[in-house]
């Protein structure tokens, strides 16, 4: 099995201690998107572990949809109150979070972004999350080199989670074109490009109702697309609800990003082809290990060499395995998956 990338970096966290450098108990937060998301479950279910394994009070926190930053901006301000050394970060608003997380640091606290880089990416102190960018690489290196010659009239259609940019969701977009062999605009951004291939770039919501209506609007442009990018595996369930309803959804290569457990399943039943699997819990407990360090002597977490933030670790899945591509089997996929 190939094992996913887990670092060294943070080794000597591990055994780090609770109790904070005045002799206090050192305390966390947990502050994701929302709740329900079973990517943000397993999150909170590895802060919770390690935090219990360290001694550390957590508390944890939740917009109410995607995209609700006001509650997380309220959650930080609680966080500060309340005194507590540190915060794990997945921001809903990349760049408007920035004045609430300063405010934190400014505190004392700990911030630490999980999963979704703030914009600019300095603003948290450390970053924990997958190589969101390489994430997209991968299922686009494996497309091109699953279609053969065909990749060069492939045409395209792209599910993005919404018009915000730059997102994560930028990242794995931008990431699939350049695997692909598509040259990039600006990468900071998607739908600038100028490759006929391209079909064109829909919104989804990250979820199955709006990859559907997403697909939906791609077909409307071209019902001969061929290859479908999704942000997310619901996403992915969605485009192929849609492609079903007009008798395509055997012709046509969906990849996605994310690795949880229904996402690898429908890799299994046919309805994706491959799949970026990305490590939440991992992402969470190396996080609250951090806070534990920070509390007890000032030790601040170091990025992974080469990159600006700690790499939690990508592999693809799929059991279509492609020369030149590392990737992982379905069974290898659902012993890690998530959710």
């Amino acid at each position: 099995m190939k094992k996913f990338f887990i670092g060294t970096a943070l080794a000597a966290i591990t055994s780090a201690g609770s109790v904070m450098a005045d002799g206090h108990t050192a305390s966390a937060c947990l502050i994701t998107k929302t709740d329900t998301n079973p990517f943000f479950v397993k999150m909170r279910e590895g802060a919770e572990a390690a935090a219990a394994e360290a001694g550390i009070t957590l508390r944890s926190y939740a917009g109410r949809v995607d995209g609700d930053h006001e509650t997380q901006v309220a959650a930080i301000e609680t966080c500060i109150v309340d005194g507590a050394s540190g915060i794990l970060l997945t921001a809903s608003d990349t760049s408007s979070i920035v004045g609430a997380v300063q405010q934190a640091r400014e505190a004392g606290l700990l911030v630490i972004a999980l999963d979704t880089p703030l914009d600019p990416i300095d603003a948290a102190d450390s970053t924990f999350a997958t190589d969101n960018f390489q994430a997209g690489v991968l299922i686009g290196e494996w497309a091109a080199r699953q279609m053969g010659d065909a990749a060069a009239d492939a045409k395209i259609g792209l599910l993005n989670i919404n018009v915000s940019q730059p997102t994560v969701g930028v990242l794995r977009n931008q990431g699939f074109l350049q695997g692909f062999g598509i040259d990039l605009g600006d990468p900071t951004r998607w739908g600038d490009e100028e490759d006929p291939r391209i079909v064109g770039h829909d919104i989804s919501e990250g979820n199955e109702e709006g990859g559907r209506t997403g697909m939906e609007n791609l077909l409307a442009v071209d019902p001969m697309i061929n290859v479908v990018y999704t942000i997310n595996e619901p996403a992915a369930a969605g485009a192929y609800e849609a492609l079903k309803s007009i008798g395509r959804e055997n012709d046509v290569l969906i990849v996605s990003v994310d690795g949880g457990c229904p996402g690898v399943q429908n890799i299994a039943d046919g309805v994706i082809g491959a799949t970026a699997q990305q490590y939440p819990l991992q992402m969470a407990s190396l996080g609250i290990k951090a806070i534990a360090a920070y509390s007890a002597d000032g030790t601040l977490p170091e990025n992974t060499p080469g990159k600006d933030f700690f790499d939690t670790g990508v592999a693809l899945v799929t059991d279509q395995p492609v020369e030149g591509v590392d990737s992982i089997s379905v069974a290898e996929g659902t012993e890690l998956c998530w959710g």
